[in-house]
């Protein structure tokens, strides 16, 4: 049984407070329609991404320009037989400064390799963070799902 959480690593030139307000702006990098809210310790937020994805989160643990931690507590994935796999699985976004640079180190505790929906939650991630959040936080514009 593989237990590798799915993780990726972000160096960048600004600041963690920057850094952390890119990551709790999740209306920013993931979805413009995002339904509650995202940013202090105990903030509660829903994403659908079509009939696919459904997933609501809650901030467990809020340390500003350090750490955010989301909770998954419901979730129906229907592309899988199971599909309140990310029920339990946590977010976590760590924020450290390296020398002149500031890390972000995402994982995604629980989405292991043994779920069914491990590859395209991997790809899914993967496109949000690298494509989307690493832009917000460079550039000051990401590309979430937009209004429709």
């Amino acid at each position: 049984m593989q237990n590798h959480n799915f993780n990726i690593t972000f160096l960048v030139d600004q600041t963690p407070n920057e850094v952390f307000k890119a990551v709790t702006n999740v209306r920013g990098w993931w979805s413009e329609e995002l339904e509650g809210n995202s940013e202090k310790l105990n903030d509660e937020f829903s994403y659908r991404h079509g009939n696919f994805h459904f997933s609501k989160h809650k901030l467990t643990e809020v340390i500003p320009n350090e750490k955010v931690v989301w909770l998954t507590l419901d979730s129906k994935l229907t592309f899988v037989e199971k599909q309140d796999e990310w029920n339990g699985t946590k977010m976590i976004f760590e924020i450290s400064q390296q020398g002149d640079k500031t890390q972000l180190d995402i994982t995604h505790l629980g989405l292991v390799p043994d779920f069914q929906c491990y590859d395209g939650c991997s790809k899914g991630w993967t496109h949000y963070l690298k494509n989307s959040l690493l832009p917000l936080i460079t550039t000051g514009q990401g590309k979430p799902d937009t209004k429709k």
